[in-house]
């Protein structure tokens, strides 16, 4: 009865678990669930709550988790059809007009605008999308774009793009949950149609955080600034493409992406503050609730930064963090542990169901929770440390800890594990911590004043000491290592089991073990795709024993991305040079391992070589749409290709397309009884 008990008390460390769960099997089912599924999960909720009461203490623990499961399933459903709104399905060309809600940069380091209230010409407001992304492709000096300002360009537009290989990152997914049913470019100049409504209060705090950005940036000059700019406002769009990679190379890309880090710096310095300051109040020191005064001081500079940073999930999920921790502070309960966590990832996950498949979700609870459960050992090992060494010794235990428990949730997203990571994160963080943090704190708090200069001085010397420490970390030898993809099975699989190893007793942690052992080993035994073909037949990779050989240097997003999760570190271009294609650039051939020959045509007049080649089986992939059918061929044109979306040879000879992988969901836009190759 005892541990049972201890179960039914520890259900709310299982809550968030048993959402993630719910959540998880909403985005892996094949196809959108259909009326069965729902009525299902709705039927398994009644029957959680209807025999919560009545069911013996050893049937209560099963029955909130799974009660969790369908919840966190239903939640993940209603949030997918609750946003929904208009994807283009065409590709446009002509006047955009709308209103400026995001500004931020591409990975080309072009400057880039979200626009919402959407007017495309020709196009009726029901099949206008909510809100499109347009890069900026000319050079308009003089135009800087600002939030809630109403603009008009001339540009392309086109839906979201597929996977680029079968199971591959779907940015239709992600640009769903955002709304986001257009992506484009213009190489024309910006007009401005009307400045920013006086009652816009929706976006009055990104107007505020845009003037604080460009006032930071111009006392702080260069990267520096930017730096700055991003830790305080997270404005990160003057952030050069180059101090990114060096960011990323050193394991410092969270330094510039509002997190719980920065919260919890921000909360930290102005609770340390707080409380030195009561403290020295004298005898009222005595009388006050001097710590209760620091946190509910510390919750509002968090509410404040979290105001100025913007409703990211990623801010929002750090602030979260910081206000759980806070409360449990304010109503005498202990600020970190597992159970404050616990109910900052159920809210997060109520809230946002989709920040479930987020990097910046798994990293940081991950490394939260390491951090939480390394405390206790810590507790008696730390006082037999000399106190001169102990901060050092701390220091070195968190970036250990929290670098090796988000490595493998790092590699599985980027592709890249930083060899060099634990150096520039000693060397970046504790200045970040004791300096940067403290001196924008203190700058925001004087700029009413006029007096932050001093501050942000001391604040862009200790920015430019971290852009050192990325470049210098960054320009090693073998810096950062390349990691192939891993299944799609191996990561929620290896989460679960670390949730099974942490939360569970006894023959409970040795199952979650073996959970993350089987990850590993699936991860490293998997293989990657003999061929790959991208989704309008752009462009073909065959693997060889050097490494994946492209077809043509172009598609060069596409190409990076197979290179990425092949774990190569070769650029697009020395791909293409790989010694496995011959013939003219518009008719590449090589030999499939089967002994097939398989013929890429591209360019202008492509459809009128595929006579030529389309004969004795052979595999053709035609970048353009043919008028009629082959029989002499394996023939997949942009006709076909636009059905089952990226196409998958795999080694066993098996064959695997984007729309088999995950069958009619709502931002695939492909009905189900389409044709499927």
């Amino acid at each position: 009865m005892a541990a049972l008990a201890r179960a039914r008390a520890d259900l709310p460390l299982w809550a968030p678990v048993g959402l993630a769960v719910g959540i998880g099997l909403y985005f892996l089912w094949w196809g959108e669930p259909g009326a069965e599924a729902r009525l299902s999960a709705w039927a398994l909720s009644a029957i959680g709550v209807l025999c919560w009461w009545r069911a013996p203490e050893a049937a209560r623990f099963g029955l909130g988790v799974l009660l969790c499961l369908a919840f966190g399933f239903l939640l993940a459903q209603s949030r997918a059809q609750a946003l929904a709104a208009p994807v283009l399905s065409f590709r446009y060309y002509g006047p955009i007009e709308g209103r400026v809600v995001e500004i931020d940069r591409s990975g080309t380091d072009r400057l880039r605008i979200t626009l919402d209230e959407v007017v495309l010409s020709n196009t009726p407001p029901d099949r206008t999308p909510a809100r499109v992304r347009v890069s900026l492709h000319h050079r308009q000096p003089g135009f800087t774009p600002a939030p809630g300002l109403r603009v008009m360009l001339t540009g392309h537009l086109s839906p979201p793009p597929p996977p680029a290989e079968p199971g591959g990152y779907d940015f239709r997914r992600h640009a769903w949950f955002e709304q986001l049913g257009a992506v484009g470019y213009t190489r024309t100049p910006v007009m401005l149609v009307a400045p920013p409504a006086a009652e816009d209060w929706q976006l009055a705090g990104h107007r505020a955080r845009m003037r604080l950005s460009a006032s930071i940036q111009g006392q702080i000059p260069g990267q520096a600034g930017a730096v700055a700019s991003a830790l305080l406002t997270g404005d990160r769009a003057g952030i050069s493409q180059a101090t990114n990679e060096a960011m990323r190379a050193a394991n410092l890309s969270h330094i510039i992406s509002i997190s719980g880090l920065h919260m919890g710096m921000v909360a930290g310095f102005v609770f340390a503050a707080l409380r030195l300051g009561l403290a020295c109040a004298g005898s009222l020191a005595l009388l006050w609730p001097t710590k209760k005064i620091a946190a509910a001081g510390a919750l509002f500079a968090a509410t404040g930064y979290l105001w100025l940073a913007g409703p990211e999930i990623a801010t929002e999920r750090a602030y979260l963090m910081a206000a759980v921790m806070l409360a449990a502070v304010l109503f005498d309960r202990r600020a970190l542990s597992l159970r404050s966590v616990a109910m900052a990832a159920s809210a997060l996950l109520v809230l946002r169901p989709e920040s479930l498949l987020t990097p910046g979700f798994q990293m940081s609870f991950a490394a939260t929770v390491a951090l939480i459960v390394t405390f206790e050992p810590w507790g008696r090992v730390g006082p037999r440390i000399p106190a001169i060494l102990r901060p050092v010794a701390m220091l070195l235990l968190t970036s250990v800890v929290a670098g090796f428990t988000t490595a493998p949730i790092s590699a599985a997203h980027f592709n890249r594990m930083s060899a060099y990571g634990l150096i520039a994160n000693l060397l970046a963080v504790p200045v970040m911590g004791s300096i940067v943090m403290p001196a924008g704190v203190v700058a925001t708090l004087l700029a009413p004043l006029g007096l932050e200069g001093a501050a942000l001085w001391v604040m862009g010397w200790g920015t430019r000491w971290m852009i050192w420490v990325a470049e210098w970390v960054a320009g090693f030898d073998q810096a950062v290592v390349a990691v192939a993809t891993p299944p799609g099975w191996a990561m929620p699989l290896m989460g679960l089991g670390a949730c099974i190893a942490i939360l569970a007793r006894g023959l409970g942690r040795g199952v979650g073990m073996s959970l993350i052992a089987v990850a590993f080993v699936g991860w490293a035994l998997s293989e990657r795709p003999a061929l790959l073909i991208a989704p309008e037949g752009e462009l073909a990779g065959l693997m060889t024993p050097e490494g994946r050989a492209l077809s043509k240097s172009g598609a060069s997003f596409i190409a990076q991305n197979w290179l990425d999760a092949d774990g190569d570190t070769l650029t697009p271009e020395e791909a293409a040079a790989r010694p496995a294609f011959i013939g003219p650039k518009a008719a590449r051939e090589t030999e499939l391992p089967d002994g097939r020959r398989l013929v890429h045509l591209t360019g202008k007049g492509a459809e009128s070589r595929l006579a030529e080649h389309c004969h004795d089986g052979a595999v053709v992939i035609l970048a353009a749409r043919a008028q009629g059918l082959s029989s002499g061929c394996d023939l997949w044109d942009q006709n076909r290709l636009r059905e089952t979306g990226a196409l998958a040879i795999m080694p066993d000879g098996r064959l695997v397309t984007s729309y088999q992988a995950t069958g009619p969901r709502l931002w695939v836009g492909l009905p189900s009884e389409r044709l499927v190759q």
